[in-house]
């Protein structure tokens, strides 16, 4: 490494020679700056996939607009809108098609495990287009069957025998809030923080499930745009046809940006893994320090003698920063390596998508670059005060 630190900086990288000259030293920097990355990729990683889970559903709608209770914040605490309000918003000129959805969470106990699974049970009208994955929508027929049911094969327990038994005989049976249920199919959706997987029924056997939930109730209302229209436009001309300002009409950006906000700054969960990265840094910042600093007091006198014979104090930054850059460098790779295990492990565990987003180590290896720069120019503090007659 020192032939190409030479060539790359065409003089003698004392920085890295220093570091290595107490390997001890360096393993112990190397290691706290990989604890500090591995706790801010971990961090950023929950952190991501409870933003990006909290809007799966959402995503997999099919909708221009999207009518939803005025108080709306989630659709986990969505709370009923009056269905007069789908026949009015479909008077608006624009507005082609408007589709009911019924939510709401189920518990099911597997009686082969125990288990218990926090279904989101999703209501839907058989003859609709309601979701953009067309194996699910494909599978939305089967529905017409009272007390049918599509599963999410990436709920978190879900036993794969299950699937096999619906594959091979075409139904499995459960039973939940007193009644049976036959799931005819299965799709790919994954779990979230607030739920371990999908449910998809029909609006008859929603409300069979849910007595105290009524037909004229649904948790949202789907429209669909004719072609060229904007459906921005539309749906303020939506919001204006209802004086009572019991409904809002969200494009569907809107609804996904309210979701994301909603869990970003009304959550404690987003502020949790923000304060994550912050600590890791701050643990980042103190180990490179202290090392950095060790070794200014260290070589003081060295650093002295240069000094007494005209070498800048930007020389001696210099040295110091090429001592945090190496540091920072020599711990990204390794905690890069080792987050990407734990992804797969945590993401095993847990039924969230947590993956490595290209654009992460970028921002990783920025932050690392930036915390030790910073910890190399606090540590160079005492040098630029230091009168070379003092130190002998």
């Amino acid at each position: 490494m020192t032939p190409f630190l030479t060539r790359l900086m065409g003089r003698l990288p004392i920085g890295w020679l220093q570091l290595k000259h107490n390997r001890t030293r360096l393993l112990a920097a190397v290691g706290g700056v990989t604890f500090a990355n591995v706790l801010i990729f971990m961090q950023l990683g929950f952190m991501n996939a409870l933003f990006e889970t909290s809007v799966i559903t959402h995503r997999n709608l099919v909708a221009d607009i999207v009518l939803v209770s005025s108080d709306f914040r989630s659709l986990r605490e969505a709370n009923p809108l009056p269905r007069t309000r789908m026949y009015q918003a479909m008077a608006i000129p624009g507005v082609t098609e408007a589709t009911p959805v019924f939510m709401s969470t189920m518990m099911w106990t597997d009686p082969a495990t125990g288990d218990t699974t926090n279904f989101r049970v999703i209501g839907i009208v058989p003859s609709g287009e309601v979701f953009l994955d067309e194996k699910l929508q494909q599978q939305v027929p089967l529905l017409r069957e009272p007390d049918s049911a599509i599963v999410d094969r990436r709920t978190r327990d879900f036993r794969r025998e299950i699937e096999t038994v619906i594959q091979e005989q075409g139904e499995y049976l459960i039973e939940s809030s007193g009644r049976q249920l036959s799931l005819r199919g299965v799709f790919s959706h994954g779990a979230s923080f607030d739920v371990d997987g999908l449910l998809i029924v029909s609006e008859q056997t929603f409300l069979s499930l849910f007595p105290k939930r009524a037909a004229g109730t649904p948790t949202v209302v789907l429209l669909k745009c004719a072609s060229g229209t904007d459906p921005l436009a539309i749906a303020r001309q939506i919001d204006q046809h209802f004086p009572e300002r019991d409904v809002l009409a969200l494009t569907k950006q809107e609804f996904i940006d309210a979701e994301q906000n909603y869990q970003s700054r009304q959550t404690p969960i987003g502020f949790v893994f923000g304060f994550g990265v912050a600590i890791g840094v701050i643990v980042g910042l103190v180990m490179v320090y202290q090392v950095l600093s060790t070794d200014v007091q260290d070589h003081l006198a060295e650093y002295a003698t240069l000094k007494a014979i005209g070498y800048s104090p930007r020389y001696f930054l210099g040295i110091v920063f090429e001592e945090a850059v190496c540091l920072a460098t020599l711990g990204f790779v390794p905690g890069l390596c080792v987050s990407l295990v734990l992804y797969a492990v945590a993401a095993r565990a847990t039924a969230l998508p947590i993956a490595m987003t290209w654009s992460r180590p970028l921002f990783v290896l920025l932050l690392t670059a930036v915390m030790c720069v910073f910890s190399g120019a606090v540590a160079t503090r005492r040098l630029n005060s230091a009168d070379p007659a003092d130190l002998f």
